[in-house]
């Protein structure tokens, strides 16, 4: 198992991994989130953000809670409440599934396996609580960061897959519970 799972104060899951916490996110992440949302950083992930479109979507993962019983997790190290990413599942109304997704909120925090120990965790809670067997991964062509990370994941391209962005060209990557493709 990647995880070990408790219960936040807010009666919310939450995934404890080697290093990491990930737990629901609160409108105290949007300051650290902000950093990254409204930056060069995120343009290959919608970015960037006014501050406005940051409240409209912290509001709609919050929804995703409430409705679903999944959305993306804030992580944080273990031994600190400060977010440094958004990492997990989610499925806005506008998707045709769910998706899962990531975002470190600082460049110090990439290259440590972070994302690739959150992802885990999260996909890995993710099939075991939602009786789902797939989720997908939309990416930029451009982002091979993501790419790798999708590979590591063990997901593969799934060029059949509906995405809701449109026109726009995107990579659609499939992960499957228990790692079968």
């Amino acid at each position: 198992m990647t995880y070990r799972l408790a219960t936040g104060a807010d009666g919310g899951p939450v995934l404890q991994t080697a290093r990491l916490r990930l737990r629901l996110p609160t409108l105290d992440d949007i300051p650290e989130s902000y950093r990254f949302w409204s930056s060069d950083r995120s343009r290959l992930m919608g970015g960037p953000w006014s501050m406005d479109t940051l409240w409209a979507e912290t509001r709609g993962l919050l929804d995703q809670w409430q409705k679903h019983g999944f959305s993306l997790f804030t992580v944080t190290r273990s031994d600190c409440d400060t977010g440094i990413g958004g990492i997990g599942p989610f499925f806005p109304d506008t998707h045709p599934e769910p998706e899962l997704g990531w975002s470190l909120w600082h460049a110090a925090d990439e290259g440590q396996g972070l994302a690739l120990e959150a992802a885990s965790a999260a996909r890995d809670w993710f099939f075991a609580t939602s009786g789902r067997t797939t989720a997908v991964s939309h990416t930029d062509p451009a982002n091979t960061r993501s790419h790798r990370l999708c590979e590591r994941l063990g997901a593969t391209l799934d060029p059949t897959a509906r995405h809701p962005y449109g026109d726009d060209s995107t990579l659609t990557y499939r992960h499957h519970a228990g790692g079968r493709a």
